[in-house]
């Protein structure tokens, strides 16, 4: 029995040095464990690390691990969370070295936040405005090129959402509106499937109407643009 009680005596003061020596960790132990478990890919853990320092107000190290608590974030798919952090660290450390990086991943956030074309495209606004405020802050950084990308991928999705809309409204038989999205489609301009689409269902729905001319002249520009798509092959017969 007293070998027992021994042994947990033991186990008790271990545990309990171990429990004091995790408490006494300076900042530097602190980021150096962060850092070590970041590079590990163990981000969630990395992340309370840094959200500790984060809280101890201590200058540079403040704002390093408010940065690496949102790339913590960022790394395990928590974009709105990221966001936010990365939000903090530009309002508290405006002119660091690292704010280029900070606008560029919210930016990045936002366009990872987006939902397909048929929901709600808040956040792919969102996307091409705060890509939009990267380009104009830092027109000299190396991701120039990678945002322009992201804002045209964002606005194709737009591109696709107004298509979407208009599919929606001609299923529902509401063919006034459908017409007026899949004509702000083709006003684009675009050689592509969308564009195609729209006006085979421009063509479509003007005939339904009616309207001949407008219909003629969405046919005619089917046919010209993509001669012999199954779509200008589907009207053919109806406009011949």
């Amino acid at each position: 029995m007293k070998r027992y009680l021994s042994f947990l005596m033991l186990i008790i003061l271990l545990f309990s040095a171990c429990s004091k020596n995790k408490a006494e960790l300076t900042t530097e132990q602190k980021l150096a464990l962060a850092d070590e478990q970041y590079a590990r890919g163990k981000y969630s853990k990395a992340a309370i690390l840094y959200d500790e320092i984060s809280f101890e107000r201590k200058s540079a190290a403040t704002a390093y691990a408010t940065l690496r608590l949102a790339d913590s974030y960022f790394a395990m798919n928590k974009f709105t969370d990221a966001r936010l952090k990365y939000q903090q660290f530009i309002d508290g450390f405006p002119d660091h070295t690292n704010a280029a990086d900070a606008y560029f991943r919210i930016a990045l956030c936002y366009f990872e936040e987006s939902l397909k074309p048929p929901y709600d495209q808040t956040e792919t606004v969102a996307a091409i405005e705060t890509f939009g405020i990267f380009l104009e802050r830092f027109p000299k950084d190396s991701r120039y090129e990678r945002s322009l990308e992201y804002i045209r991928r964002a606005q194709y999705k737009l591109i696709e959402k107004k298509y979407e809309n208009g599919y929606i409204y001609y299923k529902m038989k509401d063919y006034s509106a459908a017409l007026m999205y899949f004509d702000e489609v083709i006003a684009l301009g675009n050689t592509d499937a969308l564009d195609r689409k729209s006006l085979y269902y421009s063509a479509k729905l003007h005939l339904h109407q009616k309207n001949h001319e407008a219909a003629n002249a969405a046919y005619t520009r089917l046919k010209s643009r993509y001669p012999g798509s199954k779509e200008a092959q589907k009207l053919e017969k109806e406009f011949n």
